[in-house]
């Protein structure tokens, strides 16, 4: 029972360990990615996505999350979702505007429907008196605008707890395991 209970947990641990999301896709190369436009609050961008980042004419799904919106307890979110269409070369782009009071990096994350390629983007918003900046690595794409909704929570923190719980629900069987054997020897 013991070692059941021990591989539950080993095994349990290495799920949560090892980034399976990281294996699934491709990744397109930062140099593919382009923004153009001055990243400030109330300010619109465009996010491109070069000529093979994306199967020609596939879904490509994008989400744009960021602090400075909203707060939700303690946690600033934002996020929205939308889709687009890569084009005959597999290129695309986005238009991204950023709210009034947009603060802190956004983070723009294009995920192709049929290829599984992923493509990233950061935009930064510096304060009113400062000067914006800029980072890519990655992909996506599509026509049109994409305003800034929703929530994020930190992904390493949701593993961290989710890790937390699994571990501490072996440690409370591994106990009551013992506690069992105690009673009954």
């Amino acid at each position: 029972m013991k070692k059941l209970i021990a591989a539950a947990i080993i095994a349990g641990a290495a799920f949560i360990a090892v980034p399976t999301a990281a294996n699934a896709a491709g990744y397109v190369p930062a140099s593919n990615v382009s923004v153009s436009g001055t990243v400030v609050a109330g300010g619109t961008v465009t996010v491109g996505f070069a000529a093979g980042s994306f199967t020609p004419g596939e879904t490509v799904n994008v989400s744009v999350t960021g602090a400075g919106a909203v707060t939700l307890g303690a946690l600033p979110t934002t996020t929205v979702s939308a889709t687009y269409r890569a084009d005959a070369s597999g290129a695309t782009s986005v238009r991204v505007t950023l709210p009034d009071g947009a603060s802190g990096t956004y983070s723009l994350t294009a995920t192709g429907a049929a290829s599984g390629n992923v493509a990233t983007a950061s935009l930064t918003v510096a304060p009113a008196d400062g000067a914006a900046t800029v980072g890519a690595a990655g992909s996506g794409g599509g026509q049109g605008e994409l305003a800034f909704t929703g929530g994020t929570i930190s992904t390493l923190g949701l593993w961290a707890a989710g890790g937390a719980l699994v571990l501490g629900g072996g440690l409370l069987v591994v106990r009551r395991s013992v506690r069992r054997q105690r009673d009954a020897a």
